[in-house]
């Protein structure tokens, strides 16, 4: 054994009550950090300390060895290198390098831990301890600055990072820890983790805070069951219910969980829908999908624990899905408790997965999805030799905001106001209302530093204005909005419930977007060879969106070696104002994703809507557009612009696309069996 991985995890714990048992994604804390190490490809065996025995049970169910801690080394106060040392002696181990992993960082991730094993195995360090790459100005409570020098205030990105310790792991060269009883001598190196594998859990808020983030960091992973069990509000709807004059309760459904549960059925998975309500909208519903209901249930256990005694299922293989806090008896009973993301905070503790679709926006689908994957054998195999099919490649969704980009995700619609709002903060309200009654998920501006952005030569040119004759510069001046526009469009924007953000065209704009706190970058086709400021987004750690117009796949390439792929969305984009079909090179999509292996969206300068809705077809995963009030307003974006009810067609049609796409699995429909029983001529 040359690596060994050493959890120590007391039952004691001042901040958060038995905290290494606490749950994180339906999983307890010691048990993820299990799971981390067993996955990591140098560590050999994984060890954990503990003198509780609640958490020695979950370990073993792990996989984990468990080393019972003294009394003496189980307090407060005794030192984490304490508990590894006693672990080396109780098992009689001498590997050489051993590894302090803390159950407390809840996202671990195997590669990055084995990385940082490497670097000992090497000879690179004696110790290595994992860190948060940060840029951040220190300063002492007298106004000192620690890591700078306030009198000559450098940008970020002209910084080189420092780290701050996160708490995750710990890497030692055994005999060097044995030496000095310590986790730091020699040679020490850092591991850098991202942001999102960087908190660690001292507080209940910290608690609270990797739940939230679970859903998007944990890697999804399939959901082998026999059998998926569904509350009805909260999971087929979204809690709400519509009442009409004469008091007929009417609520909003998703035709992709209709989808979803055919699929289940087909392979054999038996579903069923319980609900504490008498309704008949549920009934109706569940007659619908074909499936059967029990309703006006005063305890979800109890009918939930005899109908799997009836149908002979073991509880172990059986997902229940629910919101609230009455679907906790029936989570607690089976093998797989899901919740969605928008459910009670008892509901999603208790959950060993959380969905990314909410209630009545397709989480039943999600599910079913994930029990398919475990379930290979259900995939349709042809009878016949057939000519093969080139699959769309699919990647990771990019996560902005609480919506995930990417293939399988709903197409993300954004309304680019760019600079049509003219300067007027009115005009820019009025297109933000467009969009979000439009159906988008998002509405785009532009941000520049004039006195930089702006050629010299076209400075001092006079411009016909709106507002009188001025100067070029002083026109750009006029238009471009500010901190208080920007701060009231931002609350604006979540009054609407949609995201915002900008293209920033020089590295101040950049700045100024992120001191505004916007959730995402967009990277203007004008702008994808000014690396300098392509750096300082890279510096943000933000997603960011980068359209290729005007560009050559080398130019694309030097972009997104600087900006890397984890987060980037790419929009191919054609820079023709207006853009003719002929020009639109819409294959283009399917190259980019096969290159880069990113998300690939559209950007559309077109008029008309063929060319965008086409672009969805060929597997565009978000759709761009410039709108306007009028077409024929003053300015130089408002002609290849949509127009409110153009853009409104543009999202209703899409989200028609998406229905239609289907999985391409070839079937006869319900809607056939009439006609091929009337139709059909069977010849021999």
């Amino acid at each position: 054994m040359r690596v060994l991985a050493v959890v120590p995890a007391r039952g004691g714990s001042a901040g958060v009550p038995l905290k290494n048992l606490a749950l994180v994604g339906g999983v307890p804390l010691v048990t993820r950090a299990v799971r981390a190490c067993l996955r990591a490809e140098l560590v050999d065996e994984v060890v954990v300390s503990t003198d509780h025995a609640g958490i020695a049970e979950t370990a073993e169910q792990a996989g984990a060895t468990v080393v019972e801690r003294p009394e003496e080394l189980s307090g407060p106060t005794a030192s984490s290198e304490s508990a590894v040392l006693h672990a080396l002696d109780a098992l009689g181990a001498d590997p050489e390098v051993v590894v302090l992993v803390q159950a407390t960082s809840a996202f671990i991730d195997p590669a990055t831990l084995s990385a940082a094993v490497r670097k000992v195995l090497d000879g690179e360090a004696d110790s290595v301890v994992s860190g948060l790459p940060t840029h951040e100005f220190l300063w002492t409570a007298a106004g000192a600055g620690v890591n700078h020098d306030p009198a000559v205030r450098k940008r970020r990105q002209e910084l080189d990072p420092q780290f701050r310790e996160n708490g995750a792991f710990y890497v030692m060269r055994t005999s060097g820890l044995r030496e000095h009883g310590r986790r730091f001598f020699g040679t020490i190196a850092v591991q850098p983790v991202p942001p999102q594998h960087a908190i660690e859990i001292d507080r209940p808020e910290d608690l609270e805070l990797v739940r939230a983030l679970a859903p998007f960091v944990d890697q999804p992973e399939p959901i082998d069951v026999d059998a998926v069990v569904t509350d009805f509000d909260g999971v087929h709807t979204d809690d709400r219910a519509y009442v009409d004059s004469d008091g007929r309760e009417m609520v909003l459904v998703s035709r992709s969980d209709g989808m979803g549960v055919s699929l289940l059925k087909r392979s054999g998975v038996k579903v069923l829908v319980m609900s504490t309500e008498q309704n008949p909208v549920v009934a109706a519903r569940a007659l619908k999908l074909g499936v059967p209901v029990l309703q006006g249930l005063s305890d979800k256990r109890t009918a939930l624990r005899e109908w799997l005694r009836i149908e002979g299922l073991d509880p172990a293989r059986v997902a229940y899905v629910g919101n609230d806090v009455n679907d906790l008896g029936a989570m607690a009973e089976v093998g797989w408790p899901v919740a969605t993301p928008d459910a009670h905070p008892k509901a999603r503790a208790a959950a060993r997965v959380v969905l990314t679709r909410p209630g009545g926006s397709g989480a039943v689908r999600e599910l079913g999805d994930r029990v398919l994957a475990a379930r290979p054998e259900t995939a349709a195999t042809p009878v016949a030799p057939v000519a093969p099919v080139r699959a769309r490649p699919r990647f990771a969704p990019v996560p902005i905001g609480d919506v995930l980009v990417g293939d399988g995700e709903p197409v993300y619609v954004i309304g680019e106001i760019g600079i049509n709002h003219n300067g007027d903060l009115d005009i820019a309200r009025r297109l933000i209302d467009v969009a979000a009654d439009a159906g988008c998920q998002a509405v785009k501006f532009q941000k520049r530093t004039p006195a930089i952005c702006v050629p010299e030569e076209q400075k001092g040119q006079i411009r016909q204005t709106p507002w009188g004759e001025m100067t070029y510069l002083e026109y750009k001046e006029r238009t471009e909005f500010g901190r208080d526009e920007y701060r009231q469009i931002a609350k604006y924007c979540d009054e609407r419930g949609l995201h915002w953000f900008a293209s920033p065209w020089d590295v101040p704009s950049v700045e100024f977007l992120e001191e505004m706190d916007v959730l995402v970058h967009k990277v203007a086709s004008a702008s994808i060879a000014d690396h300098e400021m392509l750096r300082a987004l890279a510096a943000t750690g933000k997603p960011i969106i980068l359209s290729t117009g005007m560009s050559t796949l080398s130019e694309i390439d030097q972009a997104v070696e600087i900006l890397g792929t984890d987060k980037l969305i790419m929009m191919h984009a054609t820079s023709t104002y207006p853009l003719p079909p002929e020009e639109a090179n819409l294959r283009t999509i399917t190259t980019l994703k096969e290159r880069y292996g990113v998300p690939v969206g559209y950007s559309g300068h077109e008029r008309g809507l063929q060319i965008s809705l086409a672009a969805v077809t060929l597997g565009a995963v978000c759709v761009e557009r410039h709108i306007t009030l009028d077409r024929t307003m003053w300015g130089s974006d408002h002609a290849a612009s949509l127009e409110p009810s153009g853009l409104e067609h543009l999202v209703r049609d899409i989200r028609i696309i998406e229905q239609a796409m289907g999985d391409g699995v070839k079937r006869v429909f319900p809607g056939e069996e009439a006609p091929k029983a009337r139709l059909r001529r069977v010849t021999v």
